[in-house]
């Protein structure tokens, strides 16, 4: 971890994950305007002293907008991660070190999710429990713990027979001590490049889904709200879907690169304990070569 926060890519993304942290807890309070107060005089307007991104269609300050409406899009995406890590994780570790009918039901039940596409499930689940962003995230979340369940028994497997593991059963540990202290550690890592790269997912179909209308109430800014109406005003403002649409694609992209950077500085899998075990044979003296070839000759 230490050898990857050196790199200039992780401190660059670190920084532009920090801002958009920043902007999204205090983002309402550093608008220098109400980003709901409309201004039927300044409709369209161009960027100028009074509102440095310019005005939307209903003279609302375009910079204001994008400040509040950053908290309800990251918090969205958090929301369904973090949901995907309850849902994911613990039953990944439980499917490894548990019961084998456990992980028969398990993996059948992540195999089912995994063929549902994201926003159509979103838009299912919010025409049942009604449009709200914490029902979409709910649904988002659910069809997200399918990748966190099988990066963690995946990497979960290959710590199940460790001697390390091995030990600590024959000392007496329970499996959720051995869980806890022994193979969660190892896990983490993994767990921790998933969370950003789902992260960057979350993040894309919230946009999607708030461009659609979908799992928030007008008139509140979200960044894909954003961006959806001020496509409709292409003609006057050619440049306005720019300013959504770029601070999406630098969360993202600093999501993703942060998330590569994580994997890269992995350590690499130990050598299995046979290899490491094996003692190398000497050489055959040349007598015995001289000898075996008299035999079989």
């Amino acid at each position: 971890m230490s050898a990857a926060l050196r790199r200039p890519v992780v401190r660059a993304s670190l920084a532009v994950l920090a801002a958009v942290a920043l902007l999204a807890v205090l983002g309402g309070r550093l608008a220098p305007l109400d980003p709901l107060a409309q201004d039927t005089a300044h409709l369209l307007r161009g960027p100028g002293a009074g509102h440095l991104l310019g005005t939307d269609y209903l003279g609302r300050d375009v910079l204001s907008r994008l400040l509040a409406g950053t908290g309800p899009s990251v918090a969205a995406a958090a929301e369904a991660v973090g949901t995907a890590l309850l849902l994911g994780v613990l039953p990944g570790l439980a499917s490894v070190r548990f019961s084998a009918p456990l992980a028969w039901a398990a993996l059948r039940a992540v195999d089912a999710l995994m063929t549902l596409p994201f926003t159509l499930f979103a838009i299912a689940a919010v025409g049942v429990l009604g449009n709200g962003l914490h029902q979409a995230m709910l649904a988002l979340g659910v069809l997200l713990a399918p990748l966190f369940f099988r990066v963690t028994r995946a990497a979960a497997l290959g710590l199940d027979r460790a001697q390390y593991v091995e030990a600590a059963e024959l000392m007496g540990a329970g499996r959720l001590t051995v869980l806890r202290t022994h193979v969660w550690r190892k896990v983490l890592p993994t767990v921790a490049v998933t969370t950003a790269h789902a992260l960057a997912t979350a993040l894309l179909t919230v946009a999607s889904l708030t461009f659609l209308g979908i799992g928030v109430q007008p008139p509140a800014p979200t960044w894909g709200g954003m961006l959806a109406s001020d496509l409709g005003f292409l003609a006057q403002q050619p440049w306005a879907p720019a300013v959504p649409t770029a601070l999406i694609m630098l969360t993202v992209g600093a999501l993703n690169l942060l998330a590569d950077a994580l994997r890269d500085a992995e350590p690499a899998a130990p050598a299995p304990d046979t290899a490491a075990d094996a003692v190398p044979v000497p050489p055959p003296h040349p007598e015995e070569v001289r000898d075996d070839h008299r035999v079989h000759v």
